[in-house]
Protein backbone atom coordinates (compact mmCIF):
# COMPACT_ATOMS: atom_id res chain seq x y z
CA UNK A 1 0.00 0.00 0.00
CA UNK A 2 3.00 2.63 0.52
CA UNK A 3 4.72 4.26 -2.28
CA UNK A 4 7.14 5.74 0.08
CA UNK A 5 8.30 3.51 3.38
CA UNK A 6 9.11 5.52 6.51
CA UNK A 7 12.38 3.68 7.48
CA UNK A 8 12.52 2.09 11.32
CA UNK A 9 14.67 4.77 12.39
CA UNK A 10 12.18 7.05 12.27
CA UNK A 11 9.68 4.94 13.93
CA UNK A 12 11.44 5.87 16.88
CA UNK A 13 11.65 9.62 16.54
CA UNK A 14 7.88 9.58 16.18
CA UNK A 15 7.71 8.17 18.91
CA UNK A 16 8.83 9.94 21.31
CA UNK A 17 7.80 11.48 24.24
CA UNK A 18 9.02 14.67 23.19
CA UNK A 19 6.30 14.53 20.22
CA UNK A 20 3.27 14.70 23.31
CA UNK A 21 4.43 18.67 23.04
CA UNK A 22 3.47 19.26 19.35
CA UNK A 23 0.27 16.68 18.90
CA UNK A 24 -0.77 15.06 22.24
CA UNK A 25 -2.51 12.05 21.00
CA UNK A 26 -5.57 12.46 24.63
CA UNK A 27 -6.17 15.74 23.50
CA UNK A 28 -6.89 15.05 19.81
CA UNK A 29 -8.64 11.48 20.41
CA UNK A 30 -10.07 11.62 23.13
CA UNK A 31 -13.81 13.37 21.67
CA UNK A 32 -13.70 10.37 19.70
CA UNK A 33 -13.05 6.94 21.83
CA UNK A 34 -14.75 5.44 24.85
CA UNK A 35 -14.34 2.43 26.24
CA UNK A 36 -15.05 -0.83 24.39
CA UNK A 37 -14.62 0.47 21.01
CA UNK A 38 -13.06 -1.14 18.03
CA UNK A 39 -10.50 1.44 16.81
CA UNK A 40 -8.54 0.95 13.74
CA UNK A 41 -4.70 2.41 13.37
CA UNK A 42 -3.59 2.60 9.64
CA UNK A 43 0.17 3.21 9.66
CA UNK A 44 0.43 2.89 13.10
CA UNK A 45 4.52 2.65 13.25
CA UNK A 46 5.50 1.71 16.90
CA UNK A 47 2.42 3.01 18.53
CA UNK A 48 2.37 6.85 19.03
CA UNK A 49 -1.10 7.26 19.03
CA UNK A 50 -1.99 3.41 19.37
CA UNK A 51 -1.13 3.28 22.49
CA UNK A 52 -2.78 5.85 23.96
CA UNK A 53 -5.91 4.75 22.35
CA UNK A 54 -5.72 1.05 23.46
CA UNK A 55 -6.05 3.17 27.05
CA UNK A 56 -8.78 5.04 26.01
CA UNK A 57 -10.54 1.99 24.97
CA UNK A 58 -9.94 -0.02 27.51
CA UNK A 59 -10.36 -2.37 29.25
CA UNK A 60 -13.12 -3.91 26.95
CA UNK A 61 -12.04 -2.20 23.43
CA UNK A 62 -9.59 -2.74 20.92
CA UNK A 63 -6.88 -1.06 18.94
CA UNK A 64 -6.32 -2.85 15.73
CA UNK A 65 -2.73 -1.62 14.00
CA UNK A 66 -1.60 -2.14 10.66
CA UNK A 67 1.77 -1.25 9.16
CA UNK A 68 4.01 -2.70 6.44
CA UNK A 69 6.84 -3.13 8.28
CA UNK A 70 7.21 -6.26 10.71
CA UNK A 71 9.82 -4.42 12.41
CA UNK A 72 7.91 -1.52 13.51
CA UNK A 73 4.58 -3.69 14.72
CA UNK A 74 7.53 -5.60 16.83
CA UNK A 75 8.63 -2.42 18.51
CA UNK A 76 4.65 -1.77 18.71
CA UNK A 77 3.94 -5.07 20.59
CA UNK A 78 6.97 -4.11 23.03
CA UNK A 79 5.57 -0.88 23.85
CA UNK A 80 2.43 -2.03 24.44
CA UNK A 81 3.45 -4.68 26.81
CA UNK A 82 5.63 -2.20 29.13
CA UNK A 83 2.45 0.11 29.03
CA UNK A 84 0.38 -2.69 30.28
CA UNK A 85 -1.92 -2.39 27.23
CA UNK A 86 -0.75 -5.17 25.11
CA UNK A 87 -4.04 -7.29 25.22
CA UNK A 88 -5.96 -4.45 23.48
CA UNK A 89 -3.64 -4.30 20.40
CA UNK A 90 -4.11 -6.74 17.81
CA UNK A 91 -1.53 -5.90 15.12
CA UNK A 92 -2.01 -6.87 11.44
CA UNK A 93 0.72 -6.58 8.38
CA UNK A 94 -0.07 -4.63 5.10
CA UNK A 95 0.92 -5.03 2.00
CA UNK A 96 1.35 -3.53 -1.53
CA UNK A 97 -2.45 -4.32 -2.16
CA UNK A 98 -4.09 -4.85 0.71
CA UNK A 99 -4.26 -3.40 4.44
CA UNK A 100 -5.62 -6.96 5.15
CA UNK A 101 -8.90 -6.00 7.29
CA UNK A 102 -11.37 -7.49 5.34
CA UNK A 103 -12.48 -9.39 8.73
CA UNK A 104 -13.36 -6.54 10.17
CA UNK A 105 -16.09 -5.77 7.64
CA UNK A 106 -18.74 -3.33 9.58
CA UNK A 107 -16.18 -3.40 12.96
CA UNK A 108 -14.59 -0.98 13.37
CA UNK A 109 -15.82 2.46 15.29
CA UNK A 110 -13.47 5.01 14.19
CA UNK A 111 -10.30 5.09 12.53
CA UNK A 112 -7.21 7.07 12.60
CA UNK A 113 -5.10 8.44 9.88
CA UNK A 114 -2.60 10.32 11.13
CA UNK A 115 0.05 11.58 8.66
CA UNK A 116 -0.47 8.32 6.57
CA UNK A 117 -2.65 8.30 3.27
CA UNK A 118 0.23 10.61 1.57
CA UNK A 119 2.45 7.54 1.23
CA UNK A 120 0.04 5.49 -0.20
CA UNK A 121 -0.68 5.59 -4.24
CA UNK A 122 -3.59 4.07 -4.34
CA UNK A 123 -5.39 5.87 -1.83
CA UNK A 124 -9.10 4.80 -3.50
CA UNK A 125 -8.54 0.83 -2.66
CA UNK A 126 -7.31 1.70 0.95
CA UNK A 127 -10.26 4.46 1.41
CA UNK A 128 -12.67 1.94 0.38
CA UNK A 129 -11.28 -0.77 2.64
CA UNK A 130 -11.60 1.49 5.47
CA UNK A 131 -14.79 2.10 4.54
CA UNK A 132 -16.06 -0.90 4.22
CA UNK A 133 -13.99 -2.01 7.62
CA UNK A 134 -16.30 0.92 9.47
CA UNK A 135 -19.71 0.56 10.69
CA UNK A 136 -22.58 3.31 9.58
CA UNK A 137 -22.11 6.47 11.34
CA UNK A 138 -18.15 6.01 12.54
CA UNK A 139 -16.11 8.41 12.09
CA UNK A 140 -12.14 8.86 10.95
CA UNK A 141 -9.79 11.42 11.99
CA UNK A 142 -7.73 12.20 8.85
CA UNK A 143 -4.66 14.43 9.15
CA UNK A 144 -1.71 15.00 7.24
CA UNK A 145 1.26 17.01 7.85
CA UNK A 146 0.94 20.62 6.28
CA UNK A 147 4.79 21.05 6.10
CA UNK A 148 4.76 18.13 3.66
CA UNK A 149 1.94 17.48 2.02
CA UNK A 150 0.14 20.27 0.00
CA UNK A 151 -3.14 21.29 0.68
CA UNK A 152 -4.33 20.71 -3.30
CA UNK A 153 -3.22 16.98 -2.23
CA UNK A 154 -5.02 17.33 1.10
CA UNK A 155 -8.21 18.39 -0.75
CA UNK A 156 -7.94 15.48 -3.27
CA UNK A 157 -7.71 12.62 -0.54
CA UNK A 158 -11.23 14.00 0.60
CA UNK A 159 -12.44 14.03 -2.66
CA UNK A 160 -11.44 10.45 -2.72
CA UNK A 161 -13.12 10.24 0.92
CA UNK A 162 -16.29 11.33 -0.75
CA UNK A 163 -16.58 8.79 -3.23
CA UNK A 164 -16.35 6.32 -0.45
CA UNK A 165 -19.33 7.49 1.55
CA UNK A 166 -16.89 9.29 4.05
CA UNK A 167 -17.91 13.20 4.46
CA UNK A 168 -16.49 15.86 6.44
CA UNK A 169 -18.31 16.16 9.58
CA UNK A 170 -15.29 18.65 11.64
CA UNK A 171 -12.57 20.68 10.82
CA UNK A 172 -10.04 19.97 13.13
CA UNK A 173 -7.17 22.43 14.74
CA UNK A 174 -3.85 20.10 14.63
CA UNK A 175 -0.27 21.81 14.90
CA UNK A 176 1.34 21.69 11.96
CA UNK A 177 -1.76 19.60 10.09
CA UNK A 178 -4.73 20.00 8.26
CA UNK A 179 -6.80 17.59 10.17
CA UNK A 180 -10.47 16.67 9.99
CA UNK A 181 -13.19 13.82 11.12
CA UNK A 182 -15.28 12.57 8.45
CA UNK A 183 -17.92 10.35 8.74
CA UNK A 184 -19.37 6.82 7.30
CA UNK A 185 -22.76 7.40 5.64
CA UNK A 186 -24.51 4.52 4.79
Amino acid sequence: MAESVCPVWVGHILASPFRKLIQNPERILEPYLKNGMMVLDIGSAMGFFSLPMAKMVSPNGRVICVDMQENMLTGLKKRASKAGVLDNIQTVTCNQSSLNIDKFKEKIDFALLFAVLHEIPDQQSCLKQISSALKPGSKILFAEPSGHVEEAAFKKSLAIMEQNNLHVIEHLKIKSSYGVIVQKVK
